[in-house]
């Protein structure tokens, strides 16, 4: 047993989706995404699922930060069920609780430079100053290893890792207790 307290605890964690039928007429398709899922998630601890395309792995990750509503069980964050807060409460819950995507590109609004991407989860939070943001930006792309002069670049401008550590220096801007990365390395 652990001296580090559990800051995730999920149980019995299931997600169902229903797929339209094909054909006038025929019943909806349940595809079971998750089934029953439980684990402990320590302070401090990194762990790791690893399982074939298509298991649910993506899915999991998304329950976790809220993207997916989850079809049963329960997921507890120091303490609290997240599927029970109501809105501010979550909002509140998404400053501690960021996501790093699977596909960068898919992920980024292709109409903001690098410099607005990272900066919105700042904005959105509404806590720091304006020059507070502009040096957090900075520190931010030092941070992942990108370079100043890519600012305001287009994501379309960027390859694959570079994108991709925007959507990393997004995750790390309001210093989050903990991150989902869904293949943070696929790019």
């Amino acid at each position: 047993m652990s001296d580090k307290k559990v800051i995730l605890k999920v149980r019995n964690l299931t997600k169902e989706f229903k797929i339209r039928a094909q054909k006038f007429g025929e019943q909806p398709q349940i595809l079971h995404a998750l089934t029953d899922v439980s684990v402990d998630i320590y302070e401090g601890e990194t762990l790791g699922i690893i399982g074939e395309s298509g298991c649910g792995k993506s899915t999991f990750g998304k329950c976790l930060v809220q993207l997916h509503k989850a079809t049963a069980g329960s997921v507890e964050y120091n303490g609290r069920n997240i599927f029970e807060l109501k809105k501010e409460e979550l909002k509140n819950l998404k400053r501690d609780i960021q996501m790093v995507f699977q596909d960068p590109f898919s992920s980024l609004n292709p109409r903001k430079t690098v410099r607005e991407s990272i900066l919105e989860p700042l904005r959105l939070n509404g806590r720091h100053s304006a020059v507070e943001m502009e040096e957090r930006v900075n520190e931010l792309m030092d941070t992942v290893g990108l370079a100043q002069r890519l600012a305001y670049s287009y994501p379309h401008e960027l390859d694959g890792g570079r994108r991709q550590r925007i959507g990393i220096a997004r995750a790390l801007a309001l210093q989050p207790e903990f991150i989902v990365c869904d293949e943070p390395v696929s790019a």
